[in-house]
């Protein structure tokens, strides 16, 4: 393994009922100004959001909404929830919701903290944030582990591009089951499908042998496995969402990653496709995937035999991609770029873009060029 330091500074309440239990007390040694962060108005009909704002206004905080973070958030609503922080002089920032909600009050926490254009900050004079307000996430759609790093994602529109940010890693996460019952099937899915997306790039970068982190991700995406499948009978299996909650954290908490080289390629891919499109996360994944892997399984063949054993039951690296891509169809899941559910029609000339643009990754079993990777997102089409 190589040299790391690793550590974790998110405490975390697990279970139904967590929120009623140990909200007061998670908030209680911050300001008084909380920010309640949330997306298109889903926990208000739940009654998540009355639950969450009652707790706080007990706890004698005065609560300020921040309203409408959209799927693939973007810049300028991160500007926007900046600028309310700062008005409203807010002490700390709840955020309320999956991965684009989380990630979105991140950058909010980080940007609120200085007067610099974060992203220009970031990119281009290759500074990092050292300030931050602090933030917890109550986790209401599970998949991306957002809630257990410090990373978020986020679309600049001007620029076109979908990155990842170094931005404010949550002080708390509340993980509670029920908060999830009402989300729709494909979105429970497609969240899962994330979940092992994460688990899966991290095994496949390089690492030596016997490497316990690759014993872990292959724990965490058998798991992920049975568990969706475990959903596809019943979507109201609350134990398979509750474990389907804490694979997505395990994969995202940093515990797979240290000591290797991860390969987050297809993610990267995902990401700027995310830039053209308004296309759902997971299910950009499910559909690049198998392609991608088709790829690079010669540069990694061991591990494909392994994975298609451990996590499918097949035998050869070639079995264990035919079991993948027939795991996606099982789910449900898009298997080809026009099944995507986008707004913008994704043709040769988008995904031209697309691959001359997206952020190459030097450390997968082996770097692509953007010829094959325009090739890779052809054969999704």
């Amino acid at each position: 393994m190589q040299k790391f330091v690793y550590e974790y500074a998110t405490k975390v309440y697990f279970g139904e009922g967590a929120a009623r239990e140990h909200l007061a007390e998670a908030v209680s040694g911050y300001g008084k100004n909380v920010m309640l962060a949330y997306g298109g108005g889903s926990v208000k009909k739940n009654g998540i959001y009355d639950e969450l704002k009652t707790i706080l206004e007990n706890a004698g905080k005065t609560v300020t909404d921040f309203s409408g973070i959209m799927s693939n958030p973007t810049y300028v609503k991160v500007q926007e929830g900046a600028k309310l922080a700062k008005e409203q002089k807010i002490d700390f920032i709840l955020a309320v919701g999956g991965g684009s909600v989380i990630d979105c009050c991140k950058i909010v926490a980080a940007q609120a903290k200085t007067d610099k254009d974060l992203w220009e900050m970031e990119m281009t004079e290759h500074q990092f944030p050292t300030e931050v307000l602090p933030m917890g996430a109550v986790v209401t759609a599970s998949g991306t582990g957002a809630e257990m790093n410090g990373g978020a994602v986020i679309t600049n529109e001007e620029k076109i591009i979908k990155a990842g940010m170094a931005a404010a890693a949550p002080r708390f996460a509340i993980l509670d089951p029920e908060y999830t019952m009402s989300l729709p099937h494909m979105q429970v899915i497609s969240g899962a499908f994330d979940t092992l997306s994460h688990a899966m790039e991290t095994y496949f970068g390089n690492s030596d042998q016997d490497n316990v982190s690759d014993d872990v991700a292959l724990a965490i995406m058998r798991n992920t496995v049975v568990n969706m499948r475990r959903l596809l009978k019943n979507i109201n299996d609350i134990q398979a969402r509750s474990n389907l909650m804490w694979d997505s954290a395990m994969a995202e908490n940093g515990i797979l990653k240290v000591g290797r080289v991860t390969d987050f390629q297809a993610h990267q891919l995902e990401h700027q496709l995310g830039a053209y499109t308004d296309c759902n996360h997971g299910q950009g994944l499910a559909v690049i995937h198998p392609a991608y892997y088709r790829h690079i399984v010669k540069d990694a063949k061991e591990k494909f035999e392994r994975f298609g054993k451990e996590v499918f039951g097949v035998e050869s690296a070639g079995e264990s991609l035919e079991a993948l891509a027939a795991f996606i169809k099982e789910c449900g899941l898009p298997t080809k770029m026009g099944e995507l559910r986008s707004k913008t029609e994704i043709t040769p000339e988008l995904l031209k873009n697309v691959a001359d643009t997206c952020n190459v990754i030097k450390c997968n079993p082996r770097e692509l060029g953007r010829d094959e990777i325009y090739e890779i997102l052809m054969e999704c089409m």
